[in-house]
This record gives C-alpha cells, structure tokens and sequence, in this order.
C-alpha cells in the first residue's frame, strides 16, 4: 500500500513539472512571432520611405515651326518638363533682321497660310495682353520677343511653372496649341496681341 501511495506521488510530481516545462514554451513561440511581424512591419515601412514622390518628369515636345504668310521663317523648338518646371528653347531661322514677337496661340492648327487658324493667343485665365510676369494681367502664351542677327537667325529660351505638358490643367497645359512667331514686335500694350504684325512661322504643340 505504502508502495502503490509512493509511486502516485512521484507520478502526479512528474506530471506536474512536465505542464510547467510546456507553459514555459508557449510564449518562447508567441514572442517569435511578434518578432517576426516586427520585422515586417520595419521592411514595410522601409520599402515605403524608398518609393520616389511622383512628378510627371522627362515629359518633351519636339516641334518643327513651318513658313507662313510667304516667308522663309522656320524654327525647331523643344519643350521639357521637370518636376512641374517647363523649359522652352526655340531656335529659329529665316527671319529678316531685329526684333520678333513669339506667342503660343490657342489651336494647334497651323493648316491656313497666314498661320490664322491657330486662333488667338493661349489666354485660358481671361486676362489682358501684357508683357510676361505684369501685375496688370497677361495672357499665359505671352512669351514675348526676341531678336534675329543679320543673317535671320535667332534663339529665345523661357522657364516657367505656369505651363505643363499634358497635366489636363486648362489653365496650364500646353498641348493642343500653337507657337506663332510675327514679322513685328510685341508692344505689350496693344489689346488684344500686342500689334506684332503678320504671322510668318506656325508649330502645333502635340504629341
């Protein structure tokens, strides 16, 4: 009897320490786990801090400006986009010496031979003509004038913010319109275009 109690004992001790061994690995695996979500939750966030903020960078317009109005004006320009700044270099050629206005128009429609079908200037703000930057108003294709060495050639380069290439802003984006470059000079005062004469060259802007 003594025998039988002795070893009940030394049982129920056994069994005793061996649910103790098993508690003590429960949250060995539950603290595993939490590290592992850990871990992920940093790449996560990791991955997150590498991802580039958007901009609707290296956007670029190539255009070739055609003879208008019987003259031997012609002209590449090039328009880039960077980070929400818009970059316009014009070189031209064919003109008669002196100062020239150069504009973007409304339509890029340069099919009639006075260059007329590419519309107005760009004024989607509804302002008046002016010279580029006037507290008094200015149209957004007011770009202004240049000038043309003895030999008919001459560049114009112009950065802004207010222009974007194919953003849907109709107060800002330049795609579906015109450059125009007249025989004269823009006076910046002359509503509504700054009496710059005949047009002589006509570029659509589009892609």
């Amino acid at each position: 009897m003594k025998k039988s109690i002795l070893y009940i004992s030394i049982l129920t001790l056994g069994l005793s320490v061996s649910c103790k061994s098993d508690k003590k690995e429960v949250p060995t695996q539950e603290t595993t786990d939490v590290e592992i979500k850990t871990e992920e939750n940093v790449q996560n966030r990791a991955t997150a801090k590498e991802e580039p903020a958007y901009y609707a960078d290296d956007k670029k317009v190539v255009l070739t400006l055609e003879s208008k109005s019987e003259s031997t004006a012609t002209g590449n320009i090039v328009f880039t986009q960077d980070q929400g700044i818009v970059t316009m270099i014009a070189v031209l050629d064919g003109l008669t010496e002196g100062e020239h206005a150069i504009h973007i128009h409304e339509k890029a429609d340069c099919s009639s031979s006075d260059g007329k079908s590419a519309g107005g200037h760009w004024n989607p703000t509804a302002e008046p003509h002016g010279k580029w930057g006037d507290a008094a108003g200015y149209h957004k294709g007011d770009i202004g004038n240049f000038k043309a060495n003895a030999k008919g050639h001459g560049t114009i380069t112009k950065i802004t913010d207010a222009w974007c290439i194919g953003c849907g802003d109709e107060t800002k984006d330049i795609l579906g319109k015109a450059i125009i470059v007249h025989q004269g000079t823009d006076d910046f005062t002359s509503q509504p275009s700054g009496a710059a004469g005949t047009r002589v060259s006509c570029g659509g802007i589009i892609q």
